[in-house]
């Protein structure tokens, strides 16, 4: 079925900059501690942005200013079942003296917009808000219907965003089997390096299949508390030092599960690649931001991320604490957790702060095939692969309700822009035209799947 571009997607296009931009100037840094803004400004803004349009919307709250915006759009063949379009509307905190323009300036400037969150994910917020106020004004509809979520605290625990609304208005998702979000469908520029297109410049597009499950854990170690001048053989910080350098320096054994293999497959199909199984490590730093797609999805991992313990030098405190981000294949979970404990020894206690199991949607069935195909049609030289995000998102959450969501955030990406480099980073910023571009992209999805 070949579905032609919608009349008037360049204005949406250009609606979805205006948006973008507007967005990027509201904080909704979430520190995860509950001292932050919230998303209340943010989700008024959208809000009346929907309403502008003639889109009904619900605003609902899991605690003041901690807001979310709940839509639904109808399609054509209700036989279908619906699916769920979700983004988040937080971001990251930002030190803006580490900014070359202001994290919320929302400037356009060489191109692109700058301000934090406008990769992850205030640009695709904007994309689908855009594509939506051009359905309602042009008597557009998409094939099945769409509910969208624009939600609150994902950079965080999803505590007073997803969680909230699977626990407390699971009414607007029911039906639905498939979801589409952030973390994929970006492009990366590569060449070939044997066959038909050997040297031919190409654009690979990752769309997320899946997620590593998550296990962030707080250790705790304790001694018996002292002068700092004696002999302490039993020194909670020295024991949790030395449990901390036995995990960080654990060589977690590789192993490939099958939407990875498919992406190193495809890789190897589309680009002429030769990928070494047994060397994967030393692979991904071969293939540079290829390699990024797998490195970090090939085996479990375990990074001590917070150190906290005693108040004064010369006190040896009874009580040493650290916070760990651990993150696990599908299946693995057991098998993790065990290693995690030999690791830390007899001396350290461990409890979760979060702890989420892995989540994975078909890589080889119509979902994929279709955002495969709005890809192709905006681009000939795309080339969409699966590939598992090493951390986690809004999609865990809806999994509770048996979502099966996809990373799909079209965007065509300048070869110079490093996406991953931006998510979280300095000087965060996406390309205008990129924003079109994912407009058209996800209009073809929405319209044909």
């Amino acid at each position: 079925m070949t579905t032609l571009p919608e009349p008037g997607l360049a204005a949406a296009g250009d609606d979805a900059v205006r948006l973008c931009h507007d967005l990027l100037r509201i904080d909704t840094t979430n520190p995860g501690d509950g001292t932050g803004p919230g998303e209340r400004v943010a989700a008024e803004y959208v809000g009346a942005a929907l309403d502008a349009a003639g889109i009904a919307s619900a605003l609902v709250e899991a605690a003041p200013r901690r807001s979310t915006v709940l839509a639904r759009i109808g399609g054509h063949d209700p036989s279908l079942p619906p699916l769920l379009v979700h983004g988040h509307l937080d971001a990251v905190p930002f030190d803006a003296a580490d900014w070359a323009r202001h994290p919320l300036s929302g400037d356009l400037v060489d191109g692109c917009l700058w301000g934090r969150g406008a990769v992850d994910m205030k640009g695709t917020v904007a994309m689908v808000l855009a594509l939506a106020r051009h359905w309602a004004r042009s008597g557009v509809r998409p094939r099945r219907d769409v509910v969208l979520a624009f939600l609150a605290d994902e950079e965080s625990t999803g505590d007073f965003g997803s969680r909230f609304v699977v626990a407390r208005h699971r009414e607007w998702f029911e039906g639905c089997r498939e979801a589409v979000s952030e973390s994929g469908g970006f492009s990366i520029t590569a060449r070939p390096e044997r066959g038909p297109e050997a040297g031919r410049e190409l654009r690979v597009y990752p769309v997320a299949v899946g997620e590593r499950g998550t296990a962030w854990m707080r250790l705790t170690a304790r001694g018996t508390a002292g002068h700092g001048s004696k002999q302490n053989p039993d020194n909670a910080v020295a024991t949790l030092v030395h449990a901390l350098s036995r995990l960080a320096s654990h060589r977690w054994p590789t192993s490939p599960t099958p939407p990875v293999e498919a992406l190193l497959s495809s890789l190897e199909r589309e680009l002429g690649l030769s990928i070494d199984r047994s060397r994967l490590e030393e692979e991904a730093v071969r293939l540079g931001q290829l390699g990024e797609l797998f490195d970090c999805t090939v085996r479990d991992s375990a990074n001590p991320t917070v150190l906290a313990a005693g108040g004064k030098v010369n006190v040896v405190p009874g009580r040493a604490h650290a916070e760990v981000d651990g993150r696990f294949l599908p299946g693995h979970r057991e098998e993790f957790l065990a290693t995690v404990d030999r690791l830390l020894g007899p001396g350290v206690t461990r409890e979760f702060i979060n702890c989420e199991d892995a989540v994975a949607a078909d890589h080889e069935g119509p979902a994929f095939a279709a955002m495969a195909a709005a890809l192709r049609a905006e681009d000939p030289l795309a080339r969409p692969v699966p590939f598992v995000m090493s951390g986690g998102t809004d999609a865990k959450s809806f999994a509770r309700l048996g979502v099966r969501s996809y990373g799909f955030a079209p965007l065509l990406l300048d070869p110079s822009l490093h996406y991953y480099g931006m998510f979280h980073g300095v000087d965060e910023r996406v390309p205008a035209a990129g924003l079109g571009f994912g407009v058209r992209v996800l209009d073809r999805f929405l319209r044909t799947y």
